[in-house]
């Protein structure tokens, strides 16, 4: 299992834009982070770096015992797999199957190891079915799952998903609470970028907030979401379910629908 590290990094653009400024970060094997903030707070950049499409200026990033800067992006690609925001920015075969087989066969896989990692990864993302069609014939939802599953099929240690619940339905909802369970049960770290607060809450225990080129907060959802101070800072809103509690008067740490549900339901038995 590959652990990744961020060792007091920076990073600018040619042109001198900053983007990064002294990230440090260690985000160990197996575990589901949460990267959240505003567009320009640094997010995508910190992600690109992971994998190794970006260098750092300053500092180090280690993927296991790789620094990425002695690496190519295709040789990190084997322990970092990423998950675009837009498929369409992925997708280059008229074919599910192929675009999915593509990668494990590109890493030099066997032909058995492609065909099992491949048909895994169809079904998990629910495509299986389609995976004879053109992906450009399926909806934009189910193109994403494409992209996830050509992903998951090169078997890389480390997984992100960019904005995985933009243009999802409750149907796309549940099909990725399902694959990070799945993830999870196979040691994969999970690493997702993203301004769902509501798929924050639900299904990361651990959460980065990023503003300003900088980590402004790591921790679980509760201490971020109730700190007037981090939400103005990186200009983000609570949860739905937290901004309904808070109407209602009730106690700071719900954050979810359950949780929510739970003690109204708790209130209406005590006044009996």
């Amino acid at each position: 299992m590959t652990e990744l590290q961020f060792k007091n990094v920076s990073f600018a653009y040619p042109d001198g834009t900053k983007a990064l400024e002294n990230l440090t970060l260690t985000v160990p094997a197996g575990q589901r982070l949460a990267i959240i903030g505003q567009n320009g707070a640094g997010k995508t950049t910190a992600v690109k770096l992971m994998n190794g499409l970006l260098k750092p200026t300053e500092g180090e990033v280690t993927v296991g015992d790789w620094h990425t800067k002695d690496y190519t992006t295709a040789q990190v690609s084997r322990k970092v797999g990423y998950v675009f925001q837009n498929p369409d920015d992925q997708i280059f075969h008229n074919n599910v199957a192929l675009e999915v087989q593509f990668g494990p066969k590109n890493m030099g896989f066997d032909s058995e190891r492609v065909s099992l990692l491949t048909d895994w990864a169809m079904k998990v993302c629910g495509i299986y079915n389609v995976s004879h069609e053109n992906p450009y014939n399926l909806p934009y939802s189910v193109r994403k799952f494409v992209t996830i599953a050509s992903v998951l099929a090169m078997d890389s240690d480390v997984i992100i998903l960019d904005e995985p619940t933009a243009g999802q339905d409750r149907v796309g909802l549940d099909l990725l609470s399902k694959l990070l369970d799945e993830l999870e049960g196979k040691g994969k770290t999970v690493i997702a970028i993203t301004h769902d607060m509501e798929f924050v809450t639900d299904y990361f225990s651990r959460i980065v907030v990023m503003a300003n080129r900088k980590i402004i907060a790591d921790d679980d959802s509760e201490r971020i979401f109730y700190n007037p101070s981090i939400l103005e800072e990186s200009m983000l809103k609570p949860p739905a379910v937290a901004k309904i509690a808070n109407l209602l008067g009730l106690e700071k740490g719900i954050l979810t629908k359950d949780q929510l549900l739970s003690v109204l339901k708790e209130r209406v038995l005590m006044r009996g």
